[in-house]
């Protein structure tokens, strides 16, 4: 983690490593994420609190963004972030890799404003509740969505290998998805009336998302050697 003050902003560059602004991560769909965090704090890691995300997604009028697969994001929960991610331009299939820049901002409405006057619009809303927990230089996300339970693992991609096999994860059900596109599958499959992830919206819903995981998961693909 990089930091950069420039007036009255924080600069954050999110790097998976030193030198490098990939952001490299992988998630589990869970099941019991409290037998998940006991795991985790046997391993040493510790937690850094736990926060309720709402999530804004940016787009302009063409929706160029999402089609060169790119993610305009501001973020409130204990703070307010401002989030870039883009593909890179050699990424390990194995992994969700992309470009991560962040930012953290002063003020949640004249963030807001400044994108609407450069030409975006608020395109959707997400939320989630988060803990995260640290162990050395990898990052474990317990995260509680409206439609579901999930650990997100980032650090390099040895790490993250590294843990998933002591917590005895299955590797072939990694997923690779970001929640917006888990989201979309399962509004499809669901035919729900909504696109915003909010867990109101959720409330009257009965998506079992345990019926998708089939869809959801990476499959045999093989680690990496070395």
């Amino acid at each position: 983690m990089v930091l950069y003050r420039v007036g009255a902003f924080a600069y954050h560059v999110a790097m998976a490593l030193s030198t490098d602004p990939i952001e490299t991560e992988v998630k589990f769909h869970l099941t019991d994420p409290a037998a998940m965090r006991t795991r985790l704090t046997a391993l040493g890691a510790r937690s850094l609190g736990r926060s309720h995300e709402r999530n804004i997604r940016f787009e302009d009028e063409g929706r160029n963004l999402i089609r060169r697969n790119c993610l305009l994001r501001l973020r409130r929960d204990r703070k307010t972030t401002l989030t870039f991610k883009s593909p890179p331009a050699d990424a390990d299939p194995a992994f969700k890799q992309l470009v991560e820049l962040e930012a953290e901002i002063a003020d949640f409405a004249a963030m807001q404003r400044i994108l609407a006057a450069l030409g975006y619009h608020p395109e959707q809303t997400y939320e989630k509740r988060r803990e995260t927990l640290v162990l050395e230089r990898t990052t474990f996300c317990l995260d509680a969505l409206p439609f579901g339970d999930f650990l997100e693992i980032e650090g390099t991609k040895d790490a993250i290998l590294d843990v998933a096999g002591r917590l005895e994860l299955d590797w072939r059900k990694r997923i690779v998805l970001n929640y917006l596109e888990i989201f979309d599958l399962v509004r499809t499959r669901h035919n729900l009336p909504f696109r915003d992830v909010t867990f109101d919206n959720f409330a009257a819903s009965a998506v079992q998302i345990a019926t998708l995981l089939h869809l959801l998961e990476a499959g045999p693909t093989q680690p990496p050697e070395g």
